[in-house]
């Protein structure tokens, strides 16, 4: 059974975990990115998530999907959609209903997806729409990997550009970690018992 919800305090006190496997950034169409579609159309479960270049004021352009994070267990791929685009390769793998892809709100990243390209998003999990089925009442992503995995993911390139010429090390880690613990979450969901009495959404 998990903890319904967790303080700051108790995660203050979690050890910080990162993904541990391969980061590749992938920004053109060529062998590395064969290389990662390959990998992803053999997965069962991938983690997904996409990064947003943040606006500071409301005189800002409102900008559109930077990243696109799809990660399995050892490798994590980073598109970078602004340069890549979204390939007709990537909406395959987004429209397969024998991948499930697992988020936490995903309808707003596939909407931001869909402004590149039109495709049918299938078997889409969304971890804020399913853990109350576990009692779990607090929705962020930070503390739902504390409450189901035990660890803290450091957030503090949430608010970086991620349309710099060159992402940083700390960028890479962020984002892969993002889409892989959701896949983590919902794998070590599947094998726990669900609450009788659901938490309330």
């Amino acid at each position: 059974m998990f903890i319904s919800s967790i303080t700051q305090e108790q995660l203050s006190e979690m050890e910080v975990a990162a993904f541990p496997g391969e980061c590749h950034v992938i920004d053109a169409d060529g062998p590395e990115f064969s290389k990662a579609i390959s990998y992803l159309g053999r997965q069962r479960i991938i983690g997904f998530d996409t990064e947003t270049r943040p606006c500071f004021s409301a005189s800002q352009p409102r900008y559109g999907v930077s990243l696109l994070q799809l990660s399995g267990a050892g490798k994590a791929f980073l598109f970078r959609i602004k340069t890549l685009g979204m390939h007709s390769r990537l909406c395959s793998i987004l429209s397969n209903p024998k991948i499930i892809k697992v988020g936490a709100a995903v309808h707003d990243d596939i909407k931001g997806l869909q402004k590149y390209a039109a495709f049918s998003p299938a078997a889409f999990v969304d971890l804020q729409k399913i853990v109350g089925e576990w009692g779990i009442r607090d929705k962020s992503v930070k503390k739902m990997s504390a409450i189901i995995l035990g660890f803290r993911i450091s957030k503090t390139q949430q608010l970086s550009n991620w349309e710099a010429d060159e992402l940083s090390e700390a960028q890479i880690r962020y984002a892969a970690t993002d889409a892989w613990v959701c896949r983590e979450m919902y794998l070590k969901l599947m094998v726990s018992e669900r609450c009788s009495v659901p938490a309330d959404e």
